[in-house]
């Protein structure tokens, strides 16, 4: 071990389930190895404001099932200037705090790893997004959550679906990758899934439409990420179907941010206790700038700089299992 005797832990970005159980696993590590916790509210914000308060084991009693985070988010545009970081660091150093565990998305670990550069501050990530869109690991918390959340409510939209002959575009989030799309569309059994990393084009939604029809599908439901370029939006791409299959009932349900909330599954449970006893240790074995990640079942350390700047790639396998169960 290091000189590290006291260490914050915060929350940045978007919500994900399973940050709360991360938060817990950070503290309970600490309290585990007898050294202090800090929790830092709302983010870069709260660090700038000093908004800081002790944590231990018992503070963090029944949260590992909750969604959302007890820490609070918020976006924080002063952290992105020279002094408001100045800011953040006097006021951590005032606290006496060593290093930090930030839980977060890529523009969280962007603000962690310029401040590592400037200060020289110990600092671990820890993945927090249900887009999946973090280089450096198979799974990121909540994303596990998100694709049960989406299965689920595909399926009730599916009962209506084939109530009433009808067309369903579902959008989920995914705004430059198709992870969730892709795996939540093959796990509720859609006939399409358009994704930003295959660009399919309208002919091929509108042939794959007419196959099942010409199938005997009386209904259908077409998964669509945020992101994806088929059309400029869902709303457009309805239009577009009605315009060529004027006998199709098109609707269109978008699910928003209820992807992001609901109470964590167990494998994102187990994944941010995983991880948060592995950021607790490796900045006491003195290691820093880098992330928790999770690889063939193994907790893993990606450098932040390569988590950033690494594009995920989406399974190809998926598509032609996809392409098969669609016939």
């Amino acid at each position: 071990m290091n000189n590290i005797r006291k260490i914050g832990v915060f929350t940045s970005g978007g919500d994900s389930p399973g940050m709360n159980a991360a938060i817990r696993s950070v503290v309970r590590t600490c309290a585990y190895l007898k050294v202090e916790c800090i929790g830092i509210y709302r983010g870069y914000q709260g660090m700038i404001e000093g908004d800081f308060k002790p944590m231990g084991a018992r503070s963090v009693n029944n949260i590992i099932n909750k969604g959302g985070t007890i820490l609070k988010s918020a976006r924080c545009q002063e952290f992105r200037t020279k002094e408001g970081r100045q800011k953040a660091y006097d006021n951590l150093i005032a606290a006496g705090i060593d290093a930090f565990v930030v839980i977060g998305g890529d523009g969280s670990f962007t603000g962690a790893m310029i401040f590592n550069q400037e200060f020289d501050f110990p600092v671990i990530g820890i993945p927090g997004t249900i887009d999946n869109d973090i280089f450096g690991t198979t799974f990121t918390l909540g994303f596990d959550t998100a694709l049960n959340t989406v299965v689920e409510a595909i399926d009730k939209i599916r009962d209506t679906a084939s109530s009433h002959n009808r067309l369903f575009f579902v959008e989920v989030m995914g705004r430059d990758v198709g992870h969730i799309a892709l795996n939540a569309g093959v796990g509720a059994g859609a006939e399409e899934i358009l994704i930003p990393e295959e660009n399919l084009g309208r002919e091929r939604l509108l042939e794959s439409l007419k196959r099942s029809k010409e199938s005997g599908k009386s209904s259908s439901i077409v998964i669509v990420a945020e992101g994806d370029k088929t059309g400029k939006n869902i709303f457009e791409l309805k239009d577009y179907v009605e315009d060529n299959f004027p006998d199709y009932d098109v609707r269109v349900s978008v699910l928003g941010h209820m992807q992001r909330g609901g109470s964590p599954s167990c494998y994102d449970r187990v994944l941010a206790s995983r991880m948060g006893v592995k950021a607790v240790e490796s900045l006491l074995e003195g290691k820093t700038n880098l992330m928790v990640g999770i690889q063939d079942n193994e907790i893993i350390l990606t450098p932040i700089n390569k988590a950033i700047k690494g594009h995920t790639k989406i399974d190809k396998e998926l598509i032609r299992v996809s392409d098969i169960m669609s016939i």
